[in-house]
């Protein structure tokens, strides 16, 4: 499991960071800034009266997706980085949702079928870039 605060502020106080530049500069910086981004997307959401389509995804061989967002049929990938510029091994695991795109992965279950929409790397970036023909950096500052 994975575990999110909405608040980053409170979380930062039980642990007793004492100003932003420690928790910029410290080992726990990298969380935090998901733990900010899932809980700004997340509360999205929640102010337009919808329920969060978020989920998480981790397998066996610890290849992780730090957010998918399942809308009407299409599964999102999400990976969110605090580096301005990730690379795109940011994206090396979004390729384990391939074969739930595929009918013939259910065995007569088509109808469990997904399509994988654009995946995006929410990072520190300056502007909206293609990683590649299908996935995104998106600027924090956007969300």
């Amino acid at each position: 499991p994975l575990l999110h605060f909405l608040d980053t502020g409170l979380a930062a106080y039980l642990l007793k960071w004492g100003n932003p530049e420690a928790l910029e500069r410290g080992a726990m910086s990298g969380a935090f800034f998901e733990s900010h981004v899932f809980s700004e997307i997340y509360k999205s959401y929640l102010n337009a009266g919808k329920e969060p389509p978020v989920f998480y995804y981790r397998d066996r061989d610890q290849k992780e997706i730090d957010l998918l967002l399942y809308q009407n049929g299409v599964l999102s990938p999400i990976e969110i980085k605090k580096a301005a510029s990730p690379g795109k091994t940011a994206i090396r695991n979004f390729d384990v949702l391939q074969p739930a795109a595929r009918a013939e992965a259910f065995g007569g279950l088509e109808s469990l079928k997904v399509e994988i929409g654009t995946g995006s790397v929410v990072c520190m970036a300056n502007d909206l870039l293609p990683v590649d023909e299908k996935n995104w950096y998106v600027p924090v500052w956007l969300i």
